[in-house]
């Protein structure tokens, strides 16, 4: 499912995100608000989505628990000004029968959104 799962947040599939998610779903991303439910949890990530260019996850390890998974890697996003961000992240899983009961991530993105600063030399 961790293949799967970031396949489809890289390629910004929706709907293949949402397939993962149980109906009831519980998510955090980094320090905003939890969120439950997976239309709710579908209307925040595809606000997301729609606001870089593009995301690679570069997964560096993956553990199974007795309830689901825990994993950390590299983030890359790319802005649509084609600068882009790449930050650690780790994130908890807990599956709920064969889908995902629990998502919470683990990252810092404040410096996704900041404006470019120029220096002049």
């Amino acid at each position: 499912m961790i293949t799967e799962l970031f396949h489809a947040i890289d390629r910004k599939d929706l709907a293949a995100f949402k397939s993962c998610l149980s109906d009831d779903c519980l998510f955090r991303f980094g320090n905003q608000p939890q969120v439950r439910g997976r239309e709710s949890i579908g209307d925040i990530v595809a606000g997301f989505f729609n606001s870089i260019q593009s995301l690679r996850h570069d997964l560096i390890h993956s553990w199974s628990i007795e309830d689901g998974f825990v994993c950390h890697g590299m983030v890359t996003y790319t802005r649509y000004d084609g600068t882009s961000l790449s930050v650690p992240f780790c994130n908890l899983c807990k599956f709920k029968q064969s889908k995902i009961g629990e998502y919470l991530i683990f990252v810092d993105i404040s410096r996704l959104y900041r404006e470019q600063v120029q220096v002049a030399s």
